[in-house]
């Protein structure tokens, strides 16, 4: 009995709470309306024009291998490529009205011969490519046109599990649809995604269509850009997956100022902390990203990181673990100043840290030879400290993974001839013609890769 008057005391203190506060204050809180009831139509009111419709054509090649039977009898090649019409459908978001810059994802327009960008208006406009990132799946687009809409950018820094969130997009085709959940995982990496997974996680329902839209918080602020969905048939499961708007915003801003992305490079190999890794060290933090090996004459050389090292905050910013530090590192940019907090010897220290530049992306690496596609690499050092070309990683089902490249293995030579850094490697591929086999130790083994 007790029970039921608390409850309903509590129901009383809160209709009076509500009659009491004025109509004017409740206009300020984005989930109200004028009528005083609980909705997200104000704040959507002023964000939706933001989010675009994205539709794309192209022309894709695949490839087919010709049987051998085939090929001796007709003189057939190894394989043919075929030219297939696609189109797709996508979402995208304007973050500057004034230059006309619309953010959605690489995938949405990759290999895309022509794109268009429909307003909520009802306008339908032709977009250039400015440039694109693979490993992290961004793209900026740029379309001509008044009367645009922006969004405000949010600090995905600020970001904390529990809070309410909406995603914004085009689901199947279906403009502007829109759904709501919470923030569920933050730093979410190790989905084979990408490069460079650092992950939003959220239960606000992201499907087909929904790729390159916008995950905004209750304000209307832009926090993330959806990207990925975690389901058995492509469907929603209440598993979703964004890019922080930070490092969105990092990415973009190089492409405005260099026309690519020019990531950043610590120079460290290392893992994430476990609580018997914490102990070892005698750290009580046990997470964040443990420094196993420095290499030489590189930022973390020079900045003074050390083996062993335990890297907890970036920028006064937590840390989940190894792959959300190299996707933040990368994300900045080269020449860009961190500051890394480290715990050593039980101790905490700050250090600060300019940032190289790293190797080729995904992108090189393609162009260099296309069964390359799909890895990442770095200048680095072998086993013996001689210079050579580090797979930093290697994106599932690419044709790298196909070819039997791994994250961690260390190229040393083209057939047989030592290649020292990645310009090397990439003009002894070119001198070849027919067969190339690389050089590669994994671990304490030496081994060839064949491509043909």
């Amino acid at each position: 009995m007790k029970r039921v008057i608390r409850q309903a005391t509590f129901v009383v203190i809160t209709a009076v709470f509500i009659s009491a506060t004025s109509a004017s204050a409740l206009a300020g809180i984005p989930f109200f309306s004028k009528d005083e009831m609980p909705s997200l139509a104000p704040m959507l009111d002023e964000t939706t024009p933001a989010i675009v419709s994205i539709a794309v054509k192209g022309t894709q090649t695949s490839k087919q291998q010709i049987p051998e039977m085939f090929k001796y009898f007709f003189g057939a090649p190894n394989e043919q490529q075929q030219e297939r019409p696609f189109r797709g459908l996508g979402s995208g978001v304007i973050i500057d009205a004034k230059n006309g810059y619309v953010v959605t994802n690489n995938h949405v327009v990759n290999n895309a011969d022509e794109i268009l960008v429909k307003l909520t208006d009802g306008r339908e406009l032709v977009a250039t490519k400015l440039g694109a990132d693979e490993q992290s799946d961004i793209a900026l687009l740029k379309i001509d046109a008044e009367r645009l809409h922006d969004v405000k950018i949010a600090n995905s820094n600020d970001l904390r599990v529990g809070d309410f969130v909406v995603a914004i997009g085009n689901p199947f085709g279906l403009s502007q649809t829109v759904t709501s959940g919470i923030v569920s995982a933050l730093g979410r990496s190790g989905l084979n995604i990408g490069g460079y997974e650092d992950f939003i996680q959220t239960d606000a329902a992201i499907n087909r269509g929904n790729s390159g839209g916008a995950l905004v918080n209750l304000r209307g602020e832009l926090v993330g850009i959806n990207t990925a969905i975690f389901g058995p048939n492509g469907g929603n499961v209440g598993i979703g997956f964004a890019i922080p708007s930070n490092m969105m915003k990092s990415l973009v801003d190089q492409i405005i100022e260099f026309g690519e992305v020019r990531r950043g490079l610590l120079g460290i190999i290392g893992g994430d902390v476990d609580e018997g890794l914490a102990e070892a060290f005698n750290s009580e933090v046990n997470i964040g990203a443990f420094v196993n090996e420095v290499a030489p004459d590189t930022a973390a050389d020079r900045a003074g990181l050390q083996a062993g090292d335990i890297i907890t905050e970036i920028n006064g910013n937590g840390l989940t673990g190894f792959n959300e530090l190299r996707a933040k590192i990368a994300s900045l940019g080269a020449g860009a100043e961190v500051v890394l907090t480290i715990i050593r010897s039980g101790d905490e220290q700050k250090i600060k840290v300019t940032l190289d530049a790293a190797g080729p992306s995904q992108a090189e690496a393609k162009e260099m030879h296309p069964a390359l596609e799909g890895a990442q690499l770095s200048n680095a050092k072998d086993g013996a400290g001689n210079d050579a070309i580090k797979v930093d990683g290697v994106i599932e089902r690419s044709p790298a993974a196909s070819i039997g490249l791994r994250a961690g293995d260390i190229i040393v030579g083209v057939n047989r001839k030592r290649v020292k850094n990645i310009k090397e490697l990439a003009e002894r591929i070119a001198d070849k013609k027919d067969v190339i086999a690389l050089n590669v130790k994994r671990g304490n083994s030496n081994l060839f890769i064949v491509i043909r």
